[in-house]
């Protein structure tokens, strides 16, 4: 992390530095769990000094944009108080593409814009800094960036259904691929549950927007989905999402228990296919690492569901809960064997961990101390 931190440009701070919403939303999480465990105030400064840093650049309009200023339009008084207001852009080395341009869906991949699931990540981040610092802005700003993001991807499709567009314009004005995230709606209706929590258990839901319209939205959309995925970062975001939910449920009265065990169920089917898959037996230079160790983060999260089970007898008495988390006992290794294949240094020494340098590196150090990630670093 202090690689990343002086590679990146954040210590010391450099004139253009390179941020990276997704990137920089673990970060911020890893820089918690290293003040959580040493002490070691240079860390939570540099967690806060990262969420300034993001604000400032990801907020902001692109230094090869003829707009300037907050993308939010706000002035710079007011941009510095609401910083998300206008959502973060996600931090690809080109441009959005223009409205007078034709879709590639290739080149898509490379364009600047929003996307929905990197914002709440960013979200969960902001909620974690308040959980450590007990500063309200925080809450603020992640509250005000749930609703200005939901306000923006969601909208209602011709048969009277509420859907998601997947990336949106910098601006938020235009979408930029029509189509539904598998996991968006899921990723918002968790996000915004625990924010909803968070804040009015820490005393501050007077002061900051409500969620429970957006929620509303959520659960409808959310109802009847198969979440099922073979990709390994995918299966390791349900297992994060399963365990987060089980806090709410013994902590907050989250009555949805039900959840919890659907999105088990689709882990472990995605799961099965993955292990007879031969992806964890090829090269390092054919390999994405920040996927794999997304595999690895959820399968320490499922690790600490398991540990619930046995201190919580409401949990006990759930027997396909149970059934489940037995199940993935079974892959329990299989994150270890992610950690030891990049922590070999020959591994990291490819053009594929190259490329994608500053993900691999903060997944590589989340995966090695995830509980930063996890609600309240619980």
């Amino acid at each position: 992390m202090i690689r990343f931190a002086d590679s990146t440009g954040l210590h010391p701070a450099n004139e253009f530095p390179r941020r990276y919403l997704w990137t920089d939303a673990f970060a911020v999480c890893n820089f918690l769990e290293l003040y959580r465990r040493t002490g070691d105030d240079t860390h939570r400064q540099r967690a806060v000094d990262l969420v300034d840093q993001v604000h400032h650049v990801l907020g902001g309009h692109r230094q090869d944009d003829p707009r300037t200023g907050w993308i939010s339009g706000l002035d710079e008084q007011e941009g510095r108080k609401h910083p998300t207001k206008g959502g973060l852009r996600i931090g690809k080395k080109m441009n959005e593409r223009r409205s007078s341009e034709s879709y590639n869906e290739r080149l898509e991949w490379d364009r600047d814009g929003q996307y929905y699931h990197y914002l709440t990540k960013w979200m969960h981040a902001l909620n974690q800094m308040f959980l450590m610092t007990q500063d309200a802005a925080y809450c603020r700003w992640a509250m005000e960036l749930a609703k200005t993001a939901h306000a923006a991807f969601t909208y209602r499709s011709s048969d009277g259904e509420k859907r998601m567009y997947w990336k949106m314009s910098i601006d938020l004005s235009t979408p930029l691929v029509r189509a539904m995230g598998h996991h968006d709606p899921l990723d918002g209706f968790i996000t915004y549950m625990v924010l909803q929590t968070t804040a009015r258990e820490q005393g501050v839901g007077a002061s900051v927007p409500d969620l429970e319209s957006e929620i509303a939205d959520m659960v409808a959309m959310c109802k009847e989905k198969d979440w099922t995925s073979t990709d390994p970062l995918g299966i390791g975001g349900l297992l994060v999402h399963a365990y987060t939910l089980t806090l709410l449920a013994i902590h907050s009265h989250f009555e949805h228990i039900g959840l919890v065990e659907d999105l088990l169920y689709c882990a472990l089917a995605g799961l099965n296919p993955l292990k007879a898959d031969l992806v964890f037996t090829v090269s390092a230079e054919h390999r994405l690492a920040f996927r794999e160790l997304g595999l690895a983060i959820g399968l320490r999260a499922a690790d600490n569901l398991g540990n619930l089970l046995h201190e919580h007898a409401g949990l006990r008495k759930r027997p396909l809960l149970n059934k489940h988390i037995d199940a993935l006992t079974a892959y329990m290794p299989l994150g270890e064997r992610v950690l030891d294949f990049w922590l070999q240094e020959e591994n990291r020494e490819t053009q594929m961990w190259t490329k994608h340098r500053d993900i691999n590196m903060v997944m590589l150090a989340a995966g090695l101390c995830p509980d930063g990630h996890f609600n309240g670093g619980s």
